[in-house]
């Protein structure tokens, strides 16, 4: 087992989900000064109870709380607000076969919808089981 793994607190599914990332603190247009929002469709690679690795590109910094919008394969939503731990973005360009992207951590959402993504997480670890590291 890696050390990657054994500093997890929440086991990951391999998924792959259409999301919608959306910035909730406004950038700067560095042309025109203006703020401005963020929102594109991305990717999920894998989720957990604790948070997400999703494909992108965007330049999505470690820190930026964002707005996560999945349609989970069961029909139900979850909305969660993460903020961005870590980045895979030149790490990837290096590295033949790494994915580019980002992993976000959760920090919160209704309580309706965390139950939704626990009997999805529940129900696949029990037909798969989880991702090692």
């Amino acid at each position: 087992m890696s050390d990657d793994h054994q500093q997890r607190r929440h086991p990951r599914l391999e998924l792959a989900l259409s999301v919608t990332l959306s910035s909730i603190d406004p950038e700067c247009d560095p042309r025109s000064g203006q703020p401005f929002f963020r929102s594109v469709q991305e990717t999920c690679a894998n989720l957990s109870r604790g948070g997400a690795f999703v494909r992108t590109s965007e330049g999505f910094e470690p820190g930026r709380r964002l707005l996560l919008e999945f349609d989970l394969p069961d029909g139900h939503q979850l909305e969660a607000l993460g903020r961005v731990a870590w980045t895979k973005r030149d790490l990837a360009r290096e590295e033949a076969g790494s994915e580019e992207g980002i992993g976000i951590e959760f920090m919160g959402g209704a309580s309706r919808q965390w139950r939704a993504l626990d009997t999805l997480l529940e129900e696949r670890f029990m037909e798969i089981g989880p991702k090692d590291a």
